[in-house]
């Protein structure tokens, strides 16, 4: 392909650059990443979760991980903030017995104090004061987060001086943050790990749809620097990044002081 096709190409993939949920299946098999993090998220859920927990899932993109869980709809609650994703949950959710309610700010979440034993939140926003207050005694925060240095490199590669969205989302600084809210923390990892794209089509269609991780990109703007990632795709077969995760599970303390933690570094992805 000549220099115009490829942007003929690029474009219609920037074109179709729209989510549903948190769905890439517009580029399976085009890309490929997390797959070697050394821990499986949904693996520890699932060693936490117990049937009769009461479960909410803080930020829960189209309810996909969530339903996939298959908790007793009875004892499960979801809250999203994006408003494709809310009316898509509102489609869904509640005719399967789950309760859901629009939420976009994670110091406010609309439920009462000690209302659950899990929290789950998987690449969303958190405030650790607010989860201490929505969890019972005893109960638990689990979340794999995106951190700041996510996909870094390859923001450098098209939208070079760009500053990072979300700094502090580290797990030192994060664990200091729940620390200070008054959880114990159980677990906490951190992992880089790289990502693949193996067409430059697909690499467009994954920048335009994280706008807050690649501001401003477009196929116009970054042309000259998409065509330097054709060649890296044609010599070595793929475009190379690095993902940033880490990990948290957070206890509440089974007896707590009869107080307000002050809120603690909010988090986001």
């Amino acid at each position: 392909m000549r220099p115009a096709e490829w942007k003929a190409a690029w474009k219609e993939e920037e074109s179709l650059a729209r989510m549903r949920g948190w769905d890439f299946s517009h580029i399976r098999g085009r890309f490929e990443e997390e797959r070697d993090l050394p821990w499986s998220y949904r693996d520890i859920v699932r060693e936490f979760l117990r049937d009769e927990h009461m479960l909410l899932d803080y930020d829960t993109g189209g309810g996909e991980f969530l339903l996939s869980l298959r908790h007793p709809p009875a004892l499960t609650a979801a809250t999203e903030g994006y408003p494709p994703n809310i009316a898509l949950c509102q489609e869904t959710l509640p005719s399967l017995g789950i309760t859901f309610k629009p939420c976009s700010d994670p110091a406010a979440i609309p439920f009462p104090d000690g209302s659950f034993d899990i929290i789950l939140n998987r690449h969303g926003a958190f405030d650790p004061a607010e989860l201490f207050r929505l969890l019972k005694p005893g109960g638990c925060f689990l979340t794999e987060q995106v951190g700041e240095d996510n996909d870094r490199d390859l923001v450098e590669r098209v939208l070079p001086g760009s500053e990072k969205p979300f700094p502090h989302l580290n797990l030192a600084e994060q664990r200091e943050a729940f620390e200070r809210a008054g959880f114990r923390m159980l677990r906490g990892e951190e992992a880089y790990r790289p990502i693949f794209f193996y067409d430059v089509g697909a690499f467009v269609w994954f920048a335009r749809v994280i706008p807050w991780e690649f501001p401003g990109f477009s196929v116009e703007r970054c042309f000259e620097r998409l065509c330097a990632m054709q060649a890296e795709a044609d010599t070595a077969g793929a475009i190379r990044g690095t993902i940033h995760r880490y990990l948290i599970a957070a206890q509440k303390p089974p007896e707590t002081p009869d107080r307000r933690p002050l809120h603690g570094q909010a988090d986001h992805s």
